[in-house]
């Protein structure tokens, strides 16, 4: 019997859409599917394919630039596949990539969205609205798929629907550096407990909040420091936040640390205290670390902590402070009840097998 093609069409492989594309390969493994994997913009790439894994990968090699306006040359490129591998239908990552899928005439189209905002701008809105047949929309969140709902009131609402992101278990534990080697890597006293926050220095990370509610339970914490992993615009602003609080010798920026989810496990807790969060996949990482999280109720990030005790409104210091002492004082076995449940919590919801399921129970799946 003839396999059934589908068509994954991807924006580029840059961080973290190369990944988006295996997971989504990934979906119709052992199925009666190939899947195809092409990228509009990037070179040709060997460690592309290899980490794709999809039964074919093609490379189309525009250039940013080229993707703007109305996109007729993709648009053609993508029939011309089209008409030689005969799809049955196409996943689209990101707007762009839909709107150049949307334009082959009565195929099927899974648009996944990976990011809030997708439809503030009219014209988009004015597009989907009007091309409503063979249309799906995917948010990787459900905070993302009611943000879609949002802009788009009267667009069927059985057409917009969540997958959740997921993360490749066997990868990520397989690089994980061991604690006592991954302090040394990143100058951390073996005996220190270490607050941490990976992330851009940027206002929708919110590290201002952070350092505040760390300044108020410092002085109760002797043996706590908090290390801050990323570059980014407010980085001298957040310096001279931590100086005017008197914690220099307690507060470390590293600036980017290449790799930096292997070295996890070098952290007693973790803290998420971003204000815009569409998804959360660092948060993923950190509970395969091993490491106990506390992070904002808000965006994705609420959909992966289970646990709400841990969860903090956005930009309170004060219910942050809160919950680092309480964090700092757990002992061994309260760390470990944690872990565990939400390590069952993630193998529940955001691994391959069980996105896999959720993905042919989604209501167009039928199709």
């Amino acid at each position: 019997m003839n396999k059934k093609t589908v068509l994954q069409l991807c924006h580029d492989y840059s961080v973290p859409y190369l990944d988006v594309a295996r997971q989504y390969a990934s979906l119709f493994k052992g199925t009666d599917y190939r899947v195809i994997t092409v990228y509009l913009i990037g070179n040709k790439n060997s460690e592309v394919v290899h980490y794709t894994d999809s039964d074919e990968v093609l490379f189309l090699e525009n250039c940013s630039k080229e993707l703007r306006g109305l996109k007729r040359k993709q648009i053609k490129q993508v029939k011309q596949l089209c008409q030689q591998y005969d799809f049955d239908f196409i996943i689209a990552h990101r707007y762009k990539a839909m709107f150049i899928a949307r334009h082959i005439d009565n195929m099927p189209v899974i648009g996944i969205h990976h990011s809030y905002g997708n439809y503030l701008r009219f014209m988009r809105r004015w597009y989907v609205n009007h091309h409503v047949k063979n249309l799906y929309l995917v948010g990787v969140s459900n905070a993302i798929r009611d943000d879609i709902r949002h802009y788009l009131p009267n667009y069927p609402q059985e057409q917009i629907q969540t997958l959740y992101n997921r993360i490749n278990i066997n990868a990520v534990m397989e690089a994980q550096v061991p604690r006592y080697e991954a302090r040394e890597h990143l100058g951390i006293a073996q005996d220190a407990y270490v607050f941490s926050n990976v992330g851009r220095l940027h206002p929708d990370k919110d590290q201002k909040t952070l350092i505040s509610a760390f300044a108020k339970v410092a002085h109760k914490l002797p043996k706590a420091i908090l290390m801050i992993l990323g570059k980014g615009r407010l980085e001298a602003a957040l310096k001279q936040q931590v100086k005017d609080l008197g914690l220099s010798n307690k507060v470390i920026f590293t600036g980017m640390v290449a790799n930096a989810v292997n070295y996890y496990r070098a952290f007693d807790a973790f803290i998420l205290s971003s204000d815009y969060e569409p998804f959360g996949m660092v948060l993923l990482e950190a509970i395969m670390a091993e490491v106990p999280i506390i992070a904002t109720n808000v965006g994705g990030a609420k959909e992966i902590i289970s646990q709400q005790e841990w969860l903090f409104d956005v930009g309170d210091d004060n219910a942050l402070a809160e919950r680092m002492l309480a964090m700092y004082q757990l002992d061994s076995s309260q760390r470990e009840v944690v872990n565990t449940k939400n390590k069952q919590f993630l193998e529940a919801n955001f691994t391959d097998d069980a996105v896999k399921k959720a993905f042919w129970q989604l209501p167009f799946m039928a199709m």
